[in-house]
């Protein structure tokens, strides 16, 4: 048997912080306890957190494609991009592949799939620190994303879908001015460009739009894959979402939604860069307003890592309004919980060693050391 001890340590637990230590056994947490430990490695009084998880993060992307036409060798993208997860804290992470190809470009079909096959492969192969899982992001807008999603039929890694339409004049972008500046001023397209950009992308809405969305959530649900929804913005929307069974609301644009889609058991995602810069990216509500309204269950770093770590902090503070044990929640046992991984989130006896001692002060927290099943992999 292999044992670590963790001692002299703030152990924060699903619903309060004791200093004590825990002892990692096999790789599972086999005991923690209040007060001084004899034997160990001794935190200095550190927070000791469980592993993050993250279910919503396009890092992966920017490592593949970090120039427009560019495409970097998959398995050093994903490297890198395991190397920063880790470094953030984070010890599951549902990797993002985008599926569909629309007007803002996307990817060949057989990219994702490659992707998806590095994965596994770097799994196989011991070099990843985190445990990686697939996240499949359909643009159901997109006609050939039912074709996209045909190449991940069987693989046992995909274990949440989310179902997104990114066309102008609705969800993410209900009004123009912030599509305009997020995509007219990032693509370089004059006024009449622009105009004909707009309305293709809307008569795809309008063309593919609800079919590939119920396709999709069929197959998901035929296949025990957990469903997302991506920026509902009204309670049509949501019932729709409930329709389909989803259970993981992301990114709601208005506090209707989110309200709805809380009370429905759904969890409520929102962006921890959001919380970080206090707004969102796009214009549409602040995480933090839902937050205070009682209705944010999960945090996602999205394009930022190490905002996972972060952003609990920032709410456990002051000005937060939340308790630490029930910041971290966001980003530990509900994201778990949510998608039906029931051995972590939580440091509790009996589940997987994913640990990671965190010092904090002031400002920005810092991660000191990471376990994963019990085995320090940072």
């Amino acid at each position: 048997m292999q044992e670590t001890v963790l001692k002299n340590a703030k152990l924060v637990f699903e619903h309060e912080i004791i200093s004590g230590s825990v002892v990692l056994r096999d790789g599972m947490i086999c005991g923690a306890a209040a007060g001084p430990h004899t034997g160990g490695e001794d935190m200095e009084g550190d927070y000791i957190v469980p592993g993050l998880v993250e279910l919503h993060t396009d890092h992966l992307e920017s490592h593949y494609s970090p120039r427009p036409g560019v495409r970097w060798d998959s398995m050093a993208a994903l490297q890198a991009h395991d190397a920063q997860v880790v470094g953030s804290g984070i010890t599951t992470v549902f990797d993002c592949l985008r599926l569909g190809s629309d007007e803002d470009g996307g990817f060949l079909k057989g990219e994702m799939r490659a992707i998806g096959h590095a994965i596994e492969q770097a799994g196989n192969e011991e070099r990843l620190r985190a445990s990686h899982l697939i996240h499949l992001r359909c643009e159901v807008s997109a006609g050939n994303v039912l074709e996209h999603f045909e190449d991940f039929r069987g693989d046992p890694q995909v274990r949440l879908a989310s179902l997104m339409d990114h066309a102008p004049g609705q969800r993410q972008f209900a009004t123009l001015d912030q599509y305009i500046l997020y995509y007219k001023k990032k693509v370089g397209l004059s006024d009449a460009e622009f105009d004909r950009f707009m309305a293709r992308r809307q008569q795809d809405s309008a063309k593919y739009s609800a079919g590939n969305r119920k396709a999709i959530a069929q197959a998901c649900n035929d296949r025990g894959i957990a469903i997302a929804s991506h920026d509902d913005a009204t309670l049509e929307h949501v019932e729709e979402s409930k329709g389909f069974g989803v259970r993981l609301a992301e990114f709601p644009t208005s506090i209707q939604a989110a309200q709805a889609s809380h009370e429905a058991g759904m969890s409520v995602m929102m962006g921890a860069p959001n919380i970080v810069r206090g707004k969102s990216h796009s214009g549409n509500i602040s995480a933090k307003s839902l937050a205070d309204a009682g209705v944010l269950d999960v945090l996602s770093s999205d394009y930022v890592p190490i905002s996972l770590i972060h952003a609990p902090f920032l709410l456990a503070s002051e000005e937060g309004g939340m308790d630490l044990p029930q910041a971290i929640r966001l980003v530990t046992a509900t994201p778990a919980r949510t998608v039906g991984l029931e051995d972590r989130g939580l440091i509790a006896e009996g589940l997987r060693a994913d640990l990671v001692r965190v010092r904090h002060k002031q400002g920005v927290p810092v991660v000191r050391s990471v376990w994963r099943e019990g085995r320090r992999v940072a």
